[in-house]
């Protein structure tokens, strides 16, 4: 019953962090993170200048990079086992990032931990694992110095204080909701700072004022499909299940939405919607038939 967070709004300057600031994050020489971006293993987004955004997840993945090539294995061998790894993870329809991932190395082996399970890119050995706490620490410094910044500045508009909002949440969580309230200071109608804002009420155990940012998110996106979805998990955790069901059956392209309306018919008996709901949710979210 998780509520879903909106994603990045394209075509801003704030949000991300740029090639200098990872270079000196990660360590990498920023010629090299560009040829990482040229052969396609991290998308960062681009400013209204054409500079890149990077992720805090991007930096995950170019720190797991560094520390492969600290361990002698090659730029060459670094990224084709990267890609190689990120290729399979899509063959197989994993939901989450490369850089969710625990990448190890052992000389020039790549391997990869998944929960209690160490599999390998090529060999199928390693005990070496690159840790990203510390590099988490440091993104916050720099997302705490960038926010005093942003507060001083007339120059951000609500889609920008939206993407800050985004930043936040991964590194300082707790000064996102000041970057969503001033989004939607400036633009009351920008319905993914709402539901955004609704989440972190919601995962906070405020359901009363998610729902009211959910509501609103509404009022200015009638069909605003994760501004549904949450509402229905907001009900669902209610147990006010006819109300869940509907606002489920609204945000009918969000594959969890067709999940938990499976759970509720399974748990009321209604085997043939049960199926249908399952269904779908499987077609949506990629989930391989069992005759395919």
């Amino acid at each position: 019953m998780r509520p879903i967070q909106s994603s990045a709004r394209d075509g801003t300057d704030a949000g991300g962090y740029r090639t200098r600031e990872v270079s000196e994050l990660t360590g990498l020489k920023p010629s090299l993170i560009r040829r990482f971006v040229q052969h396609g293993l991290i998308e960062p987004t681009r400013g209204r200048a054409g500079e890149f955004h990077f992720s805090f997840q991007d930096m995950v993945l170019l720190r797991t990079a560094k520390g492969l090539l600290d361990a002698d294995v090659s730029p060459r061998r670094t990224l084709a086992a990267l890609l190689k790894l990120r290729d399979r993870l899509k063959e197989e329809g994993a939901q989450r990032p490369l850089s969710a991932m625990r990448i190890f190395a052992d000389g020039n082996t790549v391997v990869v931990r998944e929960e209690d399970a160490l599999w390998d890119v090529e060999t199928g050995q390693g005990h070496f694992a690159f840790e990203v706490e510390h590099l988490a620490g440091d993104v916050r410094k720099i997302a705490t110095r960038n926010l005093a910044i942003a507060r001083a500045s007339d120059d951000l508009d609500s889609d920008d204080w939206y993407n800050f909002g985004l930043d936040l949440e991964e590194v300082a969580p707790e000064k996102a909701p000041e970057a969503y309230t001033r989004s939607i200071n400036l633009n009351p109608d920008n319905a993914d700072a709402h539901v955004n804002l609704g989440r972190l009420y919601q995962v906070r155990g405020d359901l009363k004022h998610a729902k009211r940012h959910y509501r609103f998110a509404l009022d200015a996106v009638p069909e605003h499909q994760l501004a549904l979805y949450n509402l229905g998990t907001v009900f669902d955790e209610l147990d006010e299940l006819d109300t869940a069901v509907d606002y489920y059956r609204q945000a009918a392209s969000i594959p969890d939405a067709h999940y938990n309306l499976a759970r509720i018919f399974e748990v009321k008996g209604d085997e043939l919607s049960y199926l249908r709901h399952m269904r779908r949710y499987q077609s949506l979210a990629g989930v391989p038939q069992p005759d395919e």
